[in-house]
């Protein structure tokens, strides 16, 4: 023997009372149905119910034909892990969501399905730009008012959404607030479309006889319609605010800037930016209005140092004295000695010869200064200057270098060097 769902509800409920004797559980016990379809879809992670909804409206977008197969299933929805989208299926089916036709053997959405999706996709529409619910309630008594029927509960739901909205434009209002007013306004602005519709609706259901309305769902129709109407008002509401709030806005001398603008720019900096603001503030002492300290302050440091200054300048003139007489520095020239002695050697270069006989030295860097000047050979920009350097770069000489020899010379500080040599641009006359 198993336990019934009134059973189980009645465990919620005070001793005493029980599910069949409360009228506020008849349209939920009728809608029974239903509403355990949603609990099939919703229950358990978000993850997992974004699943079960992502393969309902794959399968729902079916047009023709309306059924598919299981390897269509597996195609359409490869991105979902093949064992999680058969418990998912599975899932479906235990609560007659889909239906699997044996026959054809083929899935197919059952027409409870088809009820879910079409309330789901109605309330994702509105939720795009719909964001204070005045919308999808409205479009919800149009559509009941569409077929004939007209429930009290959306009714119901539209007067309390509009009561709210009221008592929020009229708390903005009376806050003085020039901030909350406008983030009202627009609001006002965005509910505006749907508030002029309703109305239309509710005049609609009120004005057409074929509606057998009982007298509180006629009640509250007309409450809805004054809500509705008040709501219209408001905007004259804001704009008399706004109007005196423009009357009472201090300037800030002729920047063209007034208080609102200060307080829509402190409003956008952060908690630490106006921290650092007070920061500075709590040193600063009271500064009464009577005391020009600015003034005080020049006239005290004119008494007290100008004054004094000026009294024990001494402008006279020094006496006349003969300029100190100081040994002149020697001016230190340029040893180009080294330069001038390899210009000549390498001036004295007729045939070709190796570099193991003309760089080496004295010493390392004797050796290397000489072999680092090898590279003025033949360069336009230094044979365009004056000097020793100059007279190498004009030589008609040229260097080579082969770097796949190395030469062993234990002589002029080098231990080892590149073979090369030093030649004649014009080969020597014959003799």
């Amino acid at each position: 023997m198993t336990e019934s769902p009134d059973d189980r509800l009645n465990d919620f409920l005070v001793p005493g009372f029980s599910a069949e004797e409360l009228p506020g559980l008849a349209l939920l016990l009728r809608g029974r149905e239903l509403l355990r379809a949603f609990s099939a879809l919703f229950h358990g992670g978000e993850g997992g119910v974004l699943a079960r909804l992502l393969v309902l409206r794959a399968l729902g977008s079916r047009i023709d034909p309306p059924d598919i197969s299981p390897a269509e299933v597996r195609e359409q929805l490869c991105y979902i892990d093949p064992v999680k989208l058969d418990t998912i299926l599975g899932r479906l089916k235990d609560h007659e969501l889909v239906v699997w036709e044996p026959e054809i053997q083929r899935y197919r959405v059952s027409p409870l399905g088809r009820k879910t999706l079409a309330a789901l996709s109605t309330l994702l529409e509105f939720e795009a730009f719909d964001h204070d619910g005045v919308g999808y309630l409205t479009a919800q008594i149009a559509a009941s008012q569409a077929v004939g029927v007209v429930p009290s509960d959306e009714l119901s739901h539209l007067l309390s959404r509009l009561t709210e909205l009221r008592d929020d434009f009229d708390r903005a209002v009376l806050s003085g607030s020039e901030y909350r007013i406008r983030a009202a306004s627009a609001r006002l602005d965005q509910v505006w479309q749907w508030v002029e519709r309703g109305t239309d609706v509710v005049r609609k259901i009120t004005a057409d006889p074929d509606l057998d309305l009982d007298p509180s769902t006629h009640r509250l129709a007309q409450a809805v319609g004054r809500a509705q109407s008040a709501l219209l008002r408001q905007a004259s509401v804001f704009a008399r605010a706004l109007n005196q709030i423009d009357r009472d806005r201090i300037h800030l001398g002729q920047s063209g800037l007034s208080s609102s603008d200060l307080v829509g720019w402190l409003r956008e900096q952060s908690a630490e930016r106006l921290a650092e603001f007070a920061e500075e503030l709590w040193t600063a002492p009271p500064r009464p209005a009577f005391i020009q300290d600015q003034i005080a302050l020049d006239v005290a440091e004119f008494e007290l140092v100008d004054r004094e200054r000026a009294a024990q300048l001494v402008s006279a003139l020094p006496d006349g004295a003969k300029a100190p007489r100081t040994d002149a520095l020697p001016i230190e020239t340029e040893d180009t000695s080294r330069l001038q002695r390899w210009r000549d050697e390498l001036g004295e270069v007729r045939r070709e010869t190796a570099l193991s006989k003309l760089v080496p030295s004295e010493d390392y860097a004797a050796s290397a200064y000489r072999l680092s000047l090898l590279g003025l050979l033949g360069d336009p920009e230094s044979a365009a200057l004056d000097g020793p350097a100059a007279d190498i770069a004009r030589l008609s000489l040229r260097v080579t270098f082969s770097n796949d020899k190395i030469d062993l010379r234990g002589r002029g500080g080098i231990a080892l060097m590149s073979a090369g040599d030093v030649r004649p641009l014009v080969a020597p006359a014959e003799e």
